[in-house]
């Protein structure tokens, strides 16, 4: 049996497809991070876990997205004000200009650090973990009390 040139091409374009995005239980969408450094104002070491969206937040659409900075882990140097400072700069200049290909586009961006990895929805104890939430509003990040 031979298979259909269509076929092959189809195969082909899906195996060129990024592998890792993938929906979880409910719905959600996540795409891990390419590990690529990313500058913030305090100049810890950051590089991008993982983006989830299409999860809904409590006003809606939500885009979450998590770092790993080992900075702040507690002999790491950074404390929580400078990690604030660094996540509104991340929300800033790295989450703002990739909501507007989203459908619906996000009216919530929660941006999130940790010393290290941890699954989305597990508990880490033993992680040292920063959150922050922020409304979008006339194209700002907007900080909002978590």
């Amino acid at each position: 049996m031979r298979a259909c040139p269509l076929t092959a091409l189809l195969l082909a374009a899906l195996a060129a497809l990024p592998a890792a995005a993938q929906d979880d239980a409910a719905g959600a969408r996540v795409e891990p991070g390419d590990g690529a450094a990313i500058a913030v104002p305090s100049g810890q070491a950051v590089t991008l876990q993982d983006v989830i969206w299409n999860a809904r937040g409590p006003d809606g659409a939500t885009m979450r997205f998590r770092f790993v900075a080992p900075g702040i882990a507690p002999a790491g140097g950074v404390d929580f004000e400078t990690a604030s400072a660094d996540m509104q700069h991340l929300c800033d200049t790295y989450a703002l200009p990739r909501l507007a290909d989203q459908v619906p586009v996000p009216q919530q961006v929660i941006i999130s650090l940790s010393d290290v990895p941890v699954p989305f929805g597990e508990a880490a104890p033993e992680a040292t973990q920063f959150f922050e939430s922020y409304r979008i509003e006339d194209g700002l990040c907007v900080w909002e009390m978590f």
